[in-house]
């Protein structure tokens, strides 16, 4: 089978620190690839390189066998990459539904939203509305209320919404439970199996032990700017994990 997303050698300096140094991944289609790692490890810059919100300094990115190269976000947008960033990536002064449809707008028919550019806010509204409802990650009573005025964990909601309703190559969730209660992360992991159900890949950056091993296909260990090792869950323990991770245990040489 061939991988979805593939990384090669990807490095990224700031200045004297290295973020990346030679990192490596590959998705393939429909699995859940959990990515672990100490704070300050370089989950987060792989990430936003991925994409599209960092560029590298070396190494290449290949999505289905094509090299691809992101100048930003909405480029990966625009081939099927989604993401839910660890601080959201929300415009707090705009409502639900701009943030749902942000660079993706609907256009009114005809000579107006051809020429005039006027916005659908009604098919819009309609949409998110139903979105957020199918996933079952918040009641909201008006789907047009400035996002500033939600709680944490239904900012989180819409931006997990988005991610996962628009990705039609990859779907890649940094930290997506991170502000949700216990129901509200149910859901999430939910999700997580129903998008992979529709043979989309998920790159999912957690913290929380028992939902990687719950929910992933495959673990990436990330230790020091590279990859560690790759492990399946179903070999081996967390605590196992944790040992690779801070270096108290020699990792599996066989990745």
């Amino acid at each position: 089978m061939e991988p979805v997303l593939v990384a090669k050698n990807l490095s990224k300096k700031y200045g004297t620190v290295v973020a990346l140094e030679s990192a490596n991944l590959e998705l393939y289609p429909g699995e859940v690839l959990g990515v672990i790692g100490d704070n300050g490890a370089g989950k987060s810059t792989l990430i936003k390189v991925l994409c599209g919100a960092v560029r590298p300094d070396s190494g290449e990115i290949l999505l289905d066998g094509k090299n691809v190269s992101f100048t930003s976000p909405i480029e990966a947008r625009t081939l099927g990459i989604e993401t839910v960033y660890q601080n959201l990536a929300l415009s707090p002064a705009l409502s639900i539904t701009d943030n749902m449809f942000l660079g993706r707008e609907i256009r009114q028919k005809g000579f107006i939203g051809k020429f005039l550019r006027f916005l659908d806010q009604k098919a819009m509204a309609e949409e998110a509305r139903k979105r957020l409802s199918d996933l079952g990650l918040l009641t909201i009573q008006n789907i047009n209320q400035l996002v500033e005025t939600l709680s944490g964990g239904q900012r989180q909601g819409v931006a997990v919404a988005r991610a996962t309703s628009f990705g039609t190559k990859v779907v890649i969730m940094d930290e997506p439970t991170a502000a949700l209660g216990v129901k509200e992360s149910r859901r999430v992991l939910e999700l997580i199996g129903e998008v992979r159900a529709r043979n989309i890949p998920i790159i999912l950056i957690s913290h929380n032990m028992p939902h990687v091993f719950e929910v992933a296909d495959r673990i990436h260990i990330h230790r020091l700017g590279t990859r560690l090792c790759v492990i399946d869950p179903k070999e081996y323990e967390m605590s196992d994990a944790v040992a690779f991770m801070t270096g108290a245990k020699e990792p599996p040489k066989s990745n």
